[in-house]
This record gives structure tokens, sequence and C-alpha cells, in this order.
């Protein structure tokens, strides 16, 4: 009979084997690695979010990952070896929501991004016409709301810059835009013309013509009219922003609201096999053409999966802004009495396409501002679960800003992954002088509450929603760590909200994976996955959180593919 002891380690020796035999498998008949990282920081992000120190990779796949003696195993002659000196290494990032063929289209354009007063602001369009006077059109985006008076810029400061050439300047955040006279008219806007369902044209309040201001839907009046750019201008775009992404450590993009168009542009670089980055796409919605709309998605879906490519959701707005007061809310807006926003949709409406959606095998994805726009989304997702079953859907509800303290249980218990645009949660002048004040203290206590929805045990992946604002990772999990601007060492916004490193690492990576269906292939260093690797000159552990920021990638491998390094990075 065996002592206990023996037993003991018998069954020490039977677990460590369980444990080593994936890795055995892997290994067997591909004993010499491609590359080999040595001498690493390795936070893996597996389940049990171990540390190594070395991995090895061959054909795109890793191969080894652990300590730096097992690594050398696996140096062939041919083997080319980093040594990274205590360099962090991690999964690659990935934005769960951004834009990077429409951004990509906006660098050519007039940017307006963080001026700060309406004169600085009209000085850049002014330069911008000077340099471009071929142009027949000006168009531009980045203006904050804030600048202007009730966020309403006016027709008449445009017109004494442009003149009779039309323009079209889009806000920051995408839901509203300022055009000039000659745009105005273009769209068919003048004082007898009708708000669009879904959008609003802001008027004179004296006079009753339109100030230049257009909301939501409004906006498509002018910018239907604007000439469409060529394919090689979406190319020409894409690429710079896939440079862009490398440079920030991001090896998978979720592409917010993909039309045929786009996803001629993301098709042709694979095509070419020149993506940097793996590429999921949620479909446009068209509203007006409804559940009609349903067929047509599903055949363009059948049409683009290809290379680093699928198409796998559609997109769903089911609300604006808190700022231009287009965000559906559950109470009225202080300043606004009665008036508590518009939503896209009625409940029995967007209840009956998530359950045809869903049974159709799309992802939700649906942009949720106002605490009764995710109510909204919530309680679709739910329509979809209790009509189709659960089949493993991953719907996932983008931006969150407001959620009712009764709604952040609820993802969780549904399966909903949260999408937090977290460089959005500190008190910048938006907050501060536009939403705050729309919604008083009770409720701005529940702004991007972060830390509440991860404390429920629910997914949450990280979003930039580039081109409105910097698609750089680290900048993101600072602001959620910090609940402060970047460069200061302020007290935290809401402080309750506020989570740890461990958590948004795991929303920009692990978790990201898992919102596409891929984490089993990528988002996790571990043996048999995808060697899509980034290198930090820095520990992000290690460094002040007011720092985060400045932490560099130094070096960024894409199916183990070097797509971008540092210049300062020598191995």
């Amino acid at each position: 009979m065996l002592s206990r002891t023996a037993v003991r380690l018998s069954l020490s020796l039977s677990v460590l084997l369980l444990v080593l035999f994936p890795l055995f498998l892997v290994n067997r008949g591909s004993r010499t690695a491609e590359v080999v990282l040595l001498g690493g920081m390795v936070y893996t992000m597996d389940a049990s979010r171990s540390w190594a120190e070395a991995v090895a990779f061959s054909k795109g796949r890793i191969l080894y990952v652990g300590s730096d003696a097992g690594a050398r195993t696996f140096v062939g002659s041919g083997t080319r070896v980093l040594h990274l000196n205590g360099n962090m290494i991690l999964p690659g990032f990935r934005d769960s929501h951004i834009h990077p063929v429409t951004g990509g289209l906006l660098l050519s354009e007039c940017r307006l991004d963080d001026l700060a007063t309406a004169g600085a602001i009209l000085a850049a369009i002014r330069e911008f016409r000077s340099r471009h006077p071929e142009k027949k059109w000006l168009t531009g985006s980045g203006w904050d709301l804030h600048v202007f008076a009730d966020a309403n810029p006016r027709k008449e400061a445009l017109d004494a810059i442009v003149g009779d050439v039309p323009s079209y300047f889009e806000s920051v955040d995408g839901h509203s835009a300022w055009a000039n006279s000659a745009a105005l008219r273009l769209g068919g806007i003048d004082s007898n013309t009708a708000d669009p369902p879904g959008g609003r044209i802001e008027r004179d309040a004296v006079t009753g013509m339109p100030t230049g201001t257009l909301r939501e839907s409004a906006m498509k009046l002018v910018a239907g009219k604007i000439p469409a750019p060529s394919p090689q201008d979406r190319l020409d775009g894409l690429r710079s922003v896939l440079q862009q992404a490398a440079r920030f450590g991001i090896t998978a993009l979720h592409e917010a609201n993909a039309t045929p168009d786009i996803l001629d542009a993301y098709s042709e670089l694979s095509r070419r096999s020149e993506l940097t980055a793996s590429i999921s796409a949620s479909l446009h919605f068209d509203r007006d053409r409804g559940e009609a709309d349903i067929p047509e998605l599903a055949r363009i879906r059948s049409m683009y999966n290809a290379r680093n490519l699928q198409v796998n959701a559609v997109k769903l707005f089911m609300d604006g802004v808190i700022e231009s007061h287009t965000a559906a809310l559950l109470e009225s807006y202080l300043d606004r009495p009665g008036d508590s926003g518009p939503a896209n949709y009625t409940p029995q409406v967007l209840n009956r396409l998530a359950v045809k959606l869903d049974a159709q095998g799309f992802q939700l994805h649906m942009h949720a501002i106002g605490d009764r726009a995710v109510r909204m989304a919530l309680d679709a997702c739910e329509a979809a679960l209790i009509a189709n079953g659960n089949h493993d859907s991953r719907h996932h509800i983008a931006h969150n800003q407001l959620i009712d303290p009764a709604d952040i249980p609820r993802f969780a218990k549904l399966r909903v992954i949260a999408d937090f645009e977290a460089l959005w949660a500190y008190p910048d002048s938006d907050i501060t002088e536009l939403t705050e004040p729309r919604l008083g203290p009770v409720r701005s206590r529940w702004l991007y509450p972060i830390g509440s929805v991860a404390a429920t045990g629910a997914v949450i992946v990280g979003g930039s929603d580039w081109s409105v604002t910097s698609m750089n990772p680290l900048e993101a999990i600072q602001v959620a760590v910090t609940r402060a601007p970047l460069d200061s060492k302020a007290k935290p916004w809401i402080p309750e909200e506020l989570t740890d490193v461990r958590t948004m690492l795991a929303a920009y990576t692990i978790n990201g994976a898992y919102l596409n269906h891929e984490e089993k292939e990528t988002g996790s260093i571990e043996a048999g996955k995808r060697a899509d690797l980034i290198v930090l000159n820095q520990n992000l552990f290690s460094l002040p959180k007011t720092a985060i920021h400045n932490a560099k990638v130094l070096l960024t491998l894409f199916n183990g593919r070097e797509v971008y390094r540092d210049p300062s990075f020598r191995d």
C-alpha cells in the first residue's frame, strides 16, 4: 500500500503532466522556433493571470511560454533571439469600438480637434480654406460642443469665412454638424423644413430660420450631398490608421459601423495581405428600412468574411448624446423640463428587431448613451434570449455613459458585454459644462460606472470610438484607474467607479477576443495561440497610475509578424 506522501506525490505529478501535456502537443515536431523572446516580464492574461520570462513562436503560433531556460531549448541555427532586458510583454491590444475607414478619410480634411475657442476654430477653417482654394466642398470635424453657446454654432460665422463654398463640419462626438448657408441650401433646409425622424434642425428662437447646427439624422440632409470619397481615398486612409494602430500596440480592431464601401477597403487590404490587425465589423443597419434590411445584411455578411476579416454583428443606434439633448433619458433634462430625449426605436420595434437579428446569428452592437437607451438595449437582449435561447451571442452595448443602478447587474445576468470608452470618464469641459448641468448630481453619480459593472462579474471591453478621441489604449487604461485627466494628480471623479490595471488590461486583450469569439485563438499569451504580442518599455503594474500613459510600445507583432518597431528599440 502506498503511503500518504507517495499518493500526494503521485497526484502532484499527474496534475503537472496534465498541465504540461498541451504544451508538449504543441511542441512535438516543432522544437525550433523562428523567434524567441528572452528576459521579459510576460503578463500572459491566461485564466490565472500568470507571469513568465520568455515566449517562443513559429509560423505565427506560440510554441512555448515560460522560463528563459525552457525557451532556449527552442533556439536553433535559424532562430532570431530578442533580448528584452526586463521589458513587459502583453497580448496585443484590441480596440472594440473604432471607425478606422471613416476616421482615415478625416485625416485629409480640416481638423478642429482640441481647439478651445470659437475664434481658434474659425481661424483653423480660414487657414484650411486658404491652403485648398481648389476644393468644391470644405469638410472637417472635431469641434467641441462646449465651445459654442448651447452647443449651437451659427452659419453666419462660417459664411463670413468661406462664402458660398458649401461647408460642413462634424462635432467631435459625430452627433452634430455645423453647416454654412450654401450647404444648407444644397440640403434643402430652410425655415419650412421639418425635422427628420430621429433628428433636429436647430432654429433661431426669433426668426425660426435654421442656425446652421444639425443633430443626428438631420445631418444626413447635408452630408448626403457631399461628393463620395473614392475607393483609393478609403484605402489610403485605412493604411494610415493601421500604421497608427500598430504604433499603439493594437492588433485587433472592431469596425463599429460598416457599409459595403467600408468593407471593400478591408477586403482589398486583406486580399493584398496588408492588414496589420484583425478586423471584426458591425454592419450599418438602415433604420428607415427596418426589418426589411435583415436579408440584405445577411447577404453582405456572406460576401465579406476573409483572411483577418470577419463580419458578424449589426450596429443599432439607440439614441444620441447628452450634450445635445439627443440621448434618451429615464427622466427629463434639468434644463428642458418635460424633454427626456428621443429614442430611435420604440421598445416593441427594437425587441422584435433584436429577436430576428439574433435568430439570424448576428451579434447586436448597440450604441446607448442615456439610461433609458441602455435599459432599452438590455431589454432587447433579454427579449432575444427569451425567444431564441442562449446560443452564445455575446451581444454588446457601447458607451454606457449613464446607467441606472437597477440595470447594472443585468449585464452579467444577461451575458451582455459592456463596451466602455474609458478615456471619457473624467470631468472635462463637456462633462462639467454640458453633461452634469443637464443631469444634476444624483444622476451624474452614475456616469461611466465602469467599476460597478466590472464588480458584478460582467465582461467589459475597451474601445476608443476613434476618431472621436485618441485610440491609445494606455491613455484609456490610465483614466479608468484614476478617473482624472492625463498629466494630472487630481482627485478621482466619482471615485466609487475606479477600477484597476488588471481589469482594464483584460478589457483590452482577452475580453476583446472573447467579444469576437476569438478567445481560443488570441487575446492571451499561451501555447497554441496566435503570436499577437506587444513589448512595452515599462511594467504597467510598477508605474504610478498617473504615468501609465507615458509607457511606450516598443514592438508590435501581429501573427508573429513585426508590424511596428520603435526607433529606440534594439534587440
